[in-house]
């Protein structure tokens, strides 16, 4: 693609978020679509420190409903030449005190709203799924027999090959350098390859989400936050087809991968960067690995897993996933800047949840009347309101630091 050709619509950023929302306008008819990315290759970065689990349990029913469109996604692409890589193992939720088995009574009458299969399980029938963890401390088992994990460079490669088929064009080397609008309407992009005109400019740009959106004078609070996780050597009795599981009180979730133990957590206190100290062409600064944190992890997991303790870490997972002060995502058309269109602040359902995003935006661009959640996602709630970046921060972090929070 020597010269970028003009598009209705323009995606930036080629990460599992950006490349899901393109199969899904795609999917939807509208596939006049231009995906830029500025590494070599789709999913290098943000998508690419994925752990991959993907979980459908939430606490209302648009949020699992959402979830299950991403699985349904997941399933479709399975069957395609390019897989993700989707595993449907289930998962098991594992409640270590009262307070926290009440809300797994909660969680499991909103899954039966939502239609989502779930099933409360006593200690000796999560054995039979989990052979090596100790059940005999837990209050209540939470069992999703569809929710599984992929692999986030393979859900990239998969969501490209779709779009591509249905007409989707992606360009990767290309950096944007100026959004261009004129009249208070995007009306291109400016790059380092060159000018490209379209209807529609969606930010999809992750970590650099909140610089792009400064492009054209937006102030949006889109926070990176660190996350780590480890994958340990392989052990015996560990295979990928063992269910995944979270343990909210430990604030741990995992799975086996590649023979070994795949183990992250939340940290109950996190380190977040403000993205007004790196520019657009720069980075977020690089992830120390917290061997502490990492520690407590395996320390606190020993408690279910003994033989887990002291297995040699193999690979640590880390990078700066993007939190929003409320917890919900940034979605849908700026009211300041028509046709500039946000797919952003995650909050570590990026790739999990790429599916869903993706039948969030087409709504928002496509359907004349969006519904009530839609319409509380948008960039407005942020724009039109006043708050402060200190704020904004020790916020999304707490967003971060109690994710398992009752």
């Amino acid at each position: 693609m020597p010269d970028l050709p003009n598009a209705e619509i323009i995606i930036i950023g080629g990460g599992a978020v950006g490349l899901g929302v393109a199969y899904a306008l795609a999917r939807a008819g509208k596939a006049d679509i231009l995906l830029l990315e500025r590494a070599d290759a789709v999913g290098q970065v943000t998508t690419a420190q994925g752990a991959g689990l993907c979980g459908q349990v939430r606490d209302n029913v648009e949020r699992i409903r959402l979830a299950m469109h991403s699985v349904g996604i997941f399933r479709e692409l399975q069957r395609s030449t390019v897989k993700p890589d989707w595993h449907e193992v289930g998962s098991l939720r594992v409640a270590l005190n009262e307070r926290r088995a009440a809300e797994f009574q909660q969680l499991k009458r909103a899954a039966d709203a939502a239609g989502l299969e779930t099933a409360l399980l006593d200690p000796k029938r999560a054995a039979s799924l989990w052979p090596l963890m100790d059940f005999s401390c837990a209050k209540s088992i939470l069992w999703c027999p569809s929710d599984g994990w992929m692999t986030p460079a393979h859900v990239a490669l998969s969501y490209e090959h779709a779009s591509r088929q249905l007409g989707v064009r992606v360009a990767t080397g290309t950096f944007v350098e100026e959004i261009i609008v004129k009249n208070g309407h995007v009306s291109g992009v400016n790059t380092n390859r060159g000018v490209a005109e379209c209807r529609w400019v969606i930010n999809a740009a992750g970590a650099h989400a909140y610089h792009v959106a400064r492009l054209v004078g937006l102030d949006l609070p889109i926070v990176p936050v660190r996350h780590e996780y480890y994958i340990t050597v392989p052990m015996a009795g560990l295979s990928n087809e063992l269910p995944c599981f979270r343990i909210p009180e430990l604030t741990l979730y995992g799975r086996a991968r590649d023979g070994g133990l795949l183990l992250g957590g939340w940290e109950a206190k996190a380190l977040n960067t403000d993205p007004r100290e790196y520019p657009l062409r720069g980075a977020p600064p690089p992830v120390e690995t917290d061997w502490k944190v990492l520690n407590s992890f395996e320390e606190s997991f020993a408690k279910l897993f003994p033989t887990a303790n002291g297995v040699e870490k193999k690979t640590i997972g880390k990078g700066w996933p993007t939190f929003t002060p409320d917890g919900r995502f940034i979605i849908g058309e700026s009211s300041r800047v028509n046709g500039f269109v946000m797919a952003g602040g995650c909050n570590a359902h990026g790739i999990s949840g790429s599916g869903g995003i993706g039948k969030l935006l087409v709504e928002s661009l496509v359907d004349p009347k969006p519904s009530a959640y839609v319409r509380s996602l948008s960039p407005d709630r942020f724009t039109e309101t006043k708050w402060d970046w200190n704020d904004a921060r020790r916020q999304a972090a707490h967003v971060y630091e109690t994710y398992y929070g009752v």
